[in-house]
């Protein structure tokens, strides 16, 4: 079956991020630039229905996206859920023309970032409730006297739906606390804002759930401050996440065209994967 997501849908859930500034919720981003959440311990309070449900009943969200998962394609181990995130993270080509892979290019699918005390990022291993999590790094090098456009794709296979779900909410609490991040070494992130949407709010019509961040990106190499992007989707027990920083020549269109590539693919290929026969 062929992707039936096309990218030019994501549009409106990067478009709308840039409200930010207007809401007072933040979440949290992996060191190496991959989503975070809360990782250990009980699982956080849904999110405020102010700021989109992230706990809607799942039957439900995926009955209005249209997307109906099929039980008997849904990955059940460690390999199926490796298998599946391979399949679905984006790679160069999918963030569009002139990208190629950036060092480090793949994470440990058996770790996963977590945010410290300290409101640093580190990698730790995955928890009894997630299947795998794959990190993948690429670039638009730098050229004509333009700096860099940095992206990051993840994708995080969980054991259950309501797993994804807790994922989600948990993003939005915990980053409350830390509105500066570091990243990787020499990388930091500033003024952190975030909103999440269920599907049909804030032009969120591509998943059954949506965070998305912006801020103010710092790099050792690069200077700043320079955009930063962060858009984390769900469908059933996937969630998918893409990351952009931007650098000088580089404008906000630059790095939000390459998000909607890249996470429109990832969509439209855990549809491909997840979905029931038609």
């Amino acid at each position: 079956m062929g992707y039936r997501r096309p990218v030019r849908l994501f549009t409106g859930v990067v478009a709308t991020g840039l409200l930010l500034g207007g809401l007072g919720a933040c979440s949290g981003t992996g060191g190496d630039g991959s989503a975070g959440s809360t990782r250990s311990g009980s699982p956080p309070s849904p999110a405020p229905t102010t700021t989109g449900s992230t706990g809607a009943a799942p039957s439900a969200s995926a009955t209005t996206l249209g997307f109906t998962p099929d039980p008997d394609r849904a990955p059940k181990t460690r390999a199926e859920g490796l298998r599946l995130a391979r399949a679905v993270a984006a790679t160069p080509t999918n963030w569009g023309p002139g990208f190629v892979r950036r060092s480090p290019y793949e994470s440990d699918p058996g770790s996963w970032p977590v945010l410290d005390s300290d409101c640093v990022w580190e990698r730790e291993p995955l928890p009894s409730t997630v299947l795998a999590s794959l990190t993948r790094n690429s670039e638009l090098p730098a050229e004509g006297g333009k700096g860099p456009i940095r992206v990051t794709a993840v994708v995080t296979v969980h054991r259950t739906v309501n797993d994804a779900d807790w994922e989600m909410a948990g993003m939005l609490e915990e980053a409350l606390r830390c509105p500066d991040q570091q990243l990787r070494q020499g990388e930091r992130i500033t003024g952190l804002l975030s909103q999440g949407a269920a599907y049909g709010l804030l032009a969120n019509f591509t998943s059954e759930d949506s965070l998305t961040e912006g801020g103010k990106y710092y790099s050792d190499t690069l200077g700043g401050p320079h955009y930063y992007y962060w858009v984390q989707s769900r469908l059933g027990q996937v969630t998918v996440a893409v990351v952009g920083r931007g650098a000088k020549g580089r404008s906000d269109d630059d790095v939000d065209s390459a998000l909607r590539q890249g996470a429109g693919q990832m969509l439209s290929r855990v549809e491909t994967e997840l979905e029931a026969p038609q």
